[in-house]
């Protein structure tokens, strides 16, 4: 198993930068941001910093979106980065949540969602592609490689992974829904004739190190909300008794009003709905060797990347536990 960490892009930069480098040293191989611009600082140009900082770390947005920027400019973004590091990033990409939100816009659709997807790799990796009616190409992609990772709950949208991306991402560590989204996005590749195995498949979710689980809970309380957001849009379109499991859905039904002004962030009003066990199913908690009994099991369900969300008040310690502890067990 392949190991990430997650970061928003809080100023300063040099901060995140430095988190990176010592990730990387302590064995993380994938390096992941937020991409929300006005939430946080732009990600791409904190990116090249990363990859000037590190050796061999992958970098990319958990997750981008086809909407704030043209794709295009995407495209370019990653191909440049391609092109100074050497094929050291990867596209995750998703609807868009607070990037869209925040500037009084709904979230793409997934017809959106799988155009950007052909015409960012395609454009990434220096072929012709149609786009805005036109025939366009990046002229000076030499041996690029982009690989895109959709990030998706929903039938709809994991039956897309299945069928267009080359990885998958799931943002909760629950086990019961690890196993029923990967088995849907594998059936949907095997009915598109496509490898199911060839699609990497990337557990996200926080990781907080530690004996003092009250304390844990509420560190990481926001991560229920912000999957909420997700889950509401999933009850909306199927109902509460449609083909999304309940172990997603149900926990929402005391959700009100969301303030994306404290997205991400520990004490965010917004989520009291979240009870302590969605948080320590969606989460992973408590001593390393718990993290371990967690993560062996999302491996055994075919996780080939476990991404750790680094937003509390003890990253130092845990990224520790994770280099000394944790990821040797799976290397």
């Amino acid at each position: 198993m392949d190991f990430g960490v997650v970061l928003q892009t809080d100023p300063p930069a040099s901060e995140v930068v430095r988190l990176m480098a010592d990730a990387e040293e302590r064995g993380f191989g994938y390096g992941w941001t937020f991409d929300s611009v006005v939430l946080w600082q732009e990600p791409f140009v904190i990116y090249s910093q990363i990859l000037a900082n590190t050796r061999s770390l992958v970098v990319g947005p958990m997750v981008t979106n086809p909407s704030t920027r043209d794709w295009s400019v995407t495209a370019s973004l990653f191909a440049t980065l391609n092109d100074m590091f050497g094929n050291r990033t990867v596209c995750g990409i998703g609807r868009g949540d607070s990037a869209r939100r925040v500037i009084g816009q709904r979230p793409a659709t997934l017809a959106l969602v799988r155009e950007a997807m052909h015409v960012i790799r395609e454009l990434a990796e220096g072929r012709e592609v149609e786009h805005h009616g036109a025939p366009v190409r990046i002229p000076w992609v030499r041996d690029g490689r982009l690989e895109v990772w959709m990030a998706a709950y929903g039938p709809k949208a994991l039956r897309m992974v299945g069928e267009h991306a080359d990885g998958f991402i799931l943002q909760t560590a629950d086990p019961a829904i690890a196993k029923w989204t990967i088995d849907a996005v594998r059936a949907a590749a095997s009915a598109a004739g496509r490898d199911p195995g060839g699609i990497t498949v990337c557990v996200a979710a926080p990781a907080y190190v530690g004996d003092d689980l009250a304390h844990q809970r509420d560190r990481l309380r926001w991560f229920g909300g912000m999957v909420g957001n997700h889950v509401a849009d999933l009850v909306a379109r199927y109902g509460e008794s449609g083909p999304v499991p309940r172990e997603l859905t149900d926990y929402i039904k005391g959700r009100a009003d969301y303030d994306y002004a404290h997205h991400g962030k520990a004490g965010n009003p917004s989520t009291d709905f979240v009870p302590d066990d969605i948080i320590d199913r969606f989460c992973l908690l408590g001593p390393a060797a718990a993290h371990i009994d967690r993560l062996t099991e999302l491996a055994d369900l075919g996780v080939d990347q476990f991404a750790l969300y680094l937003m509390h008040d003890q990253r130092e310690k845990t990224l520790a536990a994770y280099g000394d502890e944790v990821i040797p067990r799976f290397r």
